[in-house]
């Protein structure tokens, strides 16, 4: 279960540090296209949101039913979504898909006439600051929010602009088991920046994968600004592998480039569902969780589909069916009575940094670690 911590790596190695803080500082994709020209790819459910803007008129004067389909911007789940939501729904969806960044920047990129009508991405804090801005439907309350959970609920920010449908630990610790024995496996955060593991550890990059910024604000708000400093540079200092997304880790990882690493949940149960030699290890102290939001263009002309779509993705069926049968299954969801995978540990422990306080000190957190690229 998440333990909320309201009292509540890693360093962005990408060349590309002009654009990291486009938004709330999200950052550039590794191919260094902004948000008009990403690499998002299209299938029959997918299309670049610039060909078909979705916003121009208010909420208020939307139809219940639109000729337009609804856009939704996301980063997982696009393999299945549309197909399913458009079968129970009646609605046409199209997705843009891309990864933490690119949608960011997109979402940035079109401020002033938006292409999307919903966002639904592991980015809690960047989301939150949407809601903050202005830029998402406030007050709307779906007619099945009664089936999160307790720890969900609390999760619902005051005006709410979004809701959540589920989390996962932006990174477990991982090992190699043909290069790591378990005795001198690392069991907690702390032991990443020991002299043993000097130039043998791996991770995501926080300005491009969604989930690695949620990882690091964790740490940056139980240590305070300048502690979370001082233990990214100790593990900076011990030579640790940045890499632009999870999958990069997890390749490293089995290639023999690295000997351990943090990495998001569902990478690392794909490698052991690949029968790759590693061992994942929950870190007594709790995982940094991502927690998978969605929320609502305050303007999209779509509104009924568009409130459709996010008690889709509440409802307890929808949610199993997307731990059944999607790519990135392994998390925690969200509504009753539903079901994570058999094989995720059951002693699975998520920590979550304060929304409000992660998207208050996003651009720093990401600028700090910009800088020491740089350097």
């Amino acid at each position: 279960m998440i333990r909320k911590t309201l009292g509540n790596k890693l360093a962005l190695f990408t060349l590309l540090v002009s654009t990291t803080l486009v938004f709330a500082g999200c950052g550039q994709s590794p191919s260094g296209q902004n948000a008009s020209g990403s690499t998002a790819t299209a299938t029959s459910n997918q299309t670049e949101a610039t060909n078909k803007p979705a916003a121009s008129e208010p909420a208020s004067s939307t139809d219940s039913k639109s000729s337009e389909p609804l856009v939704v911007y996301l980063n997982d789940f696009d393999e299945i979504i549309a197909p399913m939501f458009e079968k129970e729904t009646g609605y046409k969806l199209k997705v843009v898909a891309g990864n933490g960044a690119e949608i960011m920047s997109r979402i940035e990129a079109e401020k002033g006439n938006p292409h999307w009508d919903v966002v639904w991405m592991d980015a809690m804090p960047s989301i939150h600051q949407l809601g903050k801005n202005g830029q998402l439907l406030e007050g709307w309350t779906p007619k099945n929010v009664d089936n999160l959970t307790d720890t969900y609920q609390n999760m619902i920010p005051a005006n709410k602009t979004y809701y959540p449908t589920g989390a996962h630990a932006a990174s477990v610790l991982i090992y190699n088991t043909k290069a790591v024995s378990a005795d001198k496996a690392p069991k907690s955060w702390d032991d990443l920046v020991k002299p043993e593991f000097a130039n043998l550890l791996g991770m995501a990059d926080p300005a491009v994968a969604a989930p690695a910024y949620p990882f690091v604000a964790w740490f940056f708000e139980q240590r305070g600004m300048e502690g979370g400093k001082a233990y990214f540079d100790q593990i900076l200092k011990n030579g640790t592998h940045v890499y632009p997304k999870n999958p990069n880790v997890a390749k490293a990882l089995t290639g023999g480039e690295i000997k351990a690493a943090a990495l998001q949940e569902s990478n690392a149960y794909g490698m052991k569902n690949d029968k790759a030699p590693v061992e994942i290890v929950w870190p007594q102290e709790g995982a940094p969780a991502s927690v998978r939001v969605a929320g609502i263009q305050k303007d999209t002309k779509n509104v009924e589909a568009a409130k459709a779509f996010v008690e889709f993705i509440l409802d307890p069926k929808v949610q199993q069916e997307l731990i059944d049968k999607g790519e990135e299954s392994y998390f925690e969801p969200s509504a009753k009575d539903v079901k994570p995978k058999s094989d995720r540990a059951t002693e699975a422990k998520l920590v979550v940094a304060d929304p409000e306080w992660a998207a208050e000190h996003e651009a720093e957190i990401k600028q700090w670690f910009a800088d020491k690229a740089v350097k």
